[in-house]
């Protein structure tokens, strides 16, 4: 681990240099990435959700695209396509910007379902398939999406089978006062992005991905991330509650959250800062409690206080 919270140190302190003051959202996305997750971030416009993703892949030593998602994008302009070559009287497959380490899918909702779906296979599979061949995509790899909670118009909601492949949501939101002066200081010259290197590489940082299946949970705190799940399948306010698939995941992410945070095991503080990141967009709502004007994260707040944290332990440690 030692080697491990090093790398981590440099890789949030290389990113809070461009991204400032959103120390918690920065290490969830960290966290996100190191336990191979993707990430949808939505928020309103400005607010560096781009940035996160590309001062992720700059400090990280990954391949970096960015697509900007409008209604006439294709699967092609995703995925790539098959080009005849008159020379060699062959087609032959020209790859796409997903055949990059951290794609950023921007304003994903503005993508027709066709085109939302290609992300699909990737995001599930690691892979890309096309012409009846199977291409890899190289690792570490994430999409990072993004979307604006406010401007519906021209818009194609996500289905909840392609939210239930992102790992978390995440908002940035405004900076604070402080940070947002130290941003107008920095606008004077260039841009802090411009002058970002990488801390590590991905080969490294898929050594790290494999080294977070190591980091220990209690019993205790499995069985308290199983109650939070199963409590939003019994929720007279939803229609919908989480997947295990999103258990896995809380699991997953709380793993990750620990080495992050420099430790090699979980404590019931991480599952219950990353529960409503990881929980709340695979959650749907009934009618009636829409109409009541319910929200889907006061409920996740109400199953948190109805589930009894777990306690009796100095810590949480293999023992």
């Amino acid at each position: 681990m030692g080697e491990f919270r090093q790398t981590v140190k440099d890789l949030v302190a290389n990113i809070e240099s461009v991204i400032l003051d959103k120390s918690s959202v920065v290490k969830a996305a960290v966290a996100a990435f190191l336990a191979g997750g993707h990430v949808l971030l939505e928020d309103v416009p400005g607010v560096a959700k781009t940035m996160l993703a590309r001062s992720l892949a700059t400090s990280s030593g990954c391949s970096f695209a960015r697509i900007q998602c409008t209604p006439d994008l294709l699967p092609g302009d995703v995925t790539g396509v098959s080009i005849f070559n008159q020379q060699t009287r062959a087609f032959e497959f020209r790859r796409g910007p997903i055949f990059s380490q951290v794609l950023v899918a921007d304003e994903i909702n503005r993508a027709t379902p066709r085109t939302q779906s290609a992300l699909l296979e990737a995001m599930a599979e690691g892979q890309v398939s096309m012409d009846g061949q199977t291409y890899t995509l190289d690792q570490p790899f994430a999409v990072f999406a993004t979307q604006n909670p406010v401007e519906h118009e021209g818009t194609f909601p996500l289905p909840e089978a392609q939210l239930d492949r992102f790992m978390m949501r995440l908002s940035l939101g405004y900076p604070g006062l402080a940070a947002e002066a130290k941003l107008l200081e920095r606008s004077r010259g260039e841009h802090p992005i411009s002058t970002l290197r990488p801390v590590t590489d991905a080969a490294t940082v898929t050594r790290m991905r494999q080294s977070i299946g190591e980091v220990f949970v209690h019993e205790k705190v499995r069985d308290y991330m199983l109650h939070l799940v199963n409590r939003t399948r019994d929720s007279t306010h939803l229609t919908l509650g989480a997947s295990p698939r999103a258990a896995m995941m809380l699991y997953r992410a709380s793993q990750a959250l620990a080495a992050v945070m420099g430790r090699g095991y979980v404590i019931p503080d991480d599952v219950k800062g990353l529960a409503p990141v990881v929980l709340e967009h695979r959650l749907i709502l009934n009618p009636e409690s829409r109409l009541r004007r319910v929200t889907v994260q006061s409920v996740v707040r109400d199953i948190m206080k109805e589930i009894a944290v777990p306690a009796g332990t100095s810590h949480w440690k293999r023992t």
